[in-house]
């Protein structure tokens, strides 16, 4: 039977239901598969009340996002024009302009939630 998950108590025997039918392995379709599905909506609703993951660093961002597609301060200057310094926007001594925002959002996918945080 499927309860709300009030405590860590009911979390935490969530969790190991969910890992139980995750490693038994289930049928789509099965009433198993949809307890399954139930269990992860509700684990999840309790993670983002109970354990939150605040939004990334703008700058922090950025990096990370030109670590993953390879990317140097050259192809930077691509996306942002050749005039910004991107040096001292990497180091955060200038901030980003709206363009810039908009640009970055468009060239590397990061949400502009983040991008427009202060820092």
């Amino acid at each position: 039977m499927i309860k709300p998950i009030k405590k860590e108590e009911d979390y935490e025997e969530a969790l190991a239901k969910l890992h139980r039918f995750i490693r038994k392995g289930y049928v789509e379709g099965t009433p198993e598969a949809d307890e399954a599905e139930v269990l992860a909506i509700l684990i999840h609703a309790y993670e983002e009340e109970h354990y939150p993951i605040p939004p990334p660093h703008p700058i922090e961002a950025i990096k990370f996002r030109m670590e993953q597609m390879g990317m140097d301060e050259t192809a930077l200057s691509k996306i942002l024009g050749h005039k910004v310094q991107n040096n001292d926007i990497l180091t955060g001594k200038r901030k980003l302009s709206l363009t810039m925002i908009r640009r970055l959002h468009e060239a590397l996918k990061i949400p502009v939630e983040t991008l427009v945080m202060a820092y």
